[in-house]
């Protein structure tokens, strides 16, 4: 195994091996987190030549450190919250709810930047496999998983390229998910970027395009 990955497509090609026997399916969906899921969920979806769509998740930063994730919102009203981080830093029920107004803005706007008019691939029945470029506190994904299960999907895969060996434990014990997947699980694990040897932000645009060139390989085969 890698000791760190070249960059976000390097990690999608890696995971792609590591789920090869969800490939050439018609029953299985890509969702990559935006925007740094976008790129290594792409590969994957191309390997397995799976459809691929986004699924829009924000995490809620706590003031000041804004890398620090008291919890999380996706489509469909979910909140997931870090009770240990909510309560170690006291935050208050006002500001909590100041900062998910804010980033359901967001949410809603990158909804309709990066649907395009396009729908939500059919999802229940299906098995799903949620892609991040990484897992710190989880609670991205969290919220992604319990947004799911409303679409009623036959199984849900997490699957990153690295996370804590702790979160990757926890979704491993999630009753929602089916499967877990996590390359690199490092016991100093301090942060997603560490273990890329280039990290740089996703934007808006690079997930445009690669949505927009996976729905034109998925026309060409169907």
């Amino acid at each position: 195994m890698v000791e760190r990955f070249v960059d976000r497509q390097d990690a999608g090609r890696a995971l792609a091996d590591a789920l090869k026997s969800y490939a050439n399916r018609d029953d299985v969906v890509v969702l990559g987190l935006p925007r740094g899921g976008l790129p290594v969920a792409y590969e994957v979806a191309d390997a397995l030549r799976a459809p691929l769509d986004v699924f829009v998740v924000r995490k809620l930063g706590t003031p000041g450190h804004e890398e620090m994730a008291f919890g999380a919102i996706a489509s469909g009203d979910v909140r997931v919250l870090n009770r240990d981080v909510v309560e170690y830093l006291n935050l208050s029920a006002d500001t909590m709810d100041e900062i998910e107004e804010r980033e359901r803005r967001e949410l809603e706007r990158r909804e309709s930047l990066y649907r395009d008019n396009h729908t939500m691939p059919k999802l229940n029945d299906n098995i799903v496999i949620l892609v991040d470029d990484g897992l710190a506190t989880g609670a991205t994904m969290r919220a992604a998983v319990q947004a799911l299960k409303q679409h009623n999907p036959a199984q849900i895969i997490v699957a990153v390229p690295t996370a804590s060996r702790e979160v990757c434990d926890q979704f491993q014990d999630m009753d929602a998910v089916n499967e877990t997947i996590c390359l690199l699980k490092p016991d100093q694990f301090q942060a997603v970027g560490q273990w890329y040897e280039q990290f740089e932000q996703t934007t808006d645009d690079q997930v445009r395009h690669l949505l927009q060139k996976a729905r034109k390989r998925e026309n060409i085969t169907l």
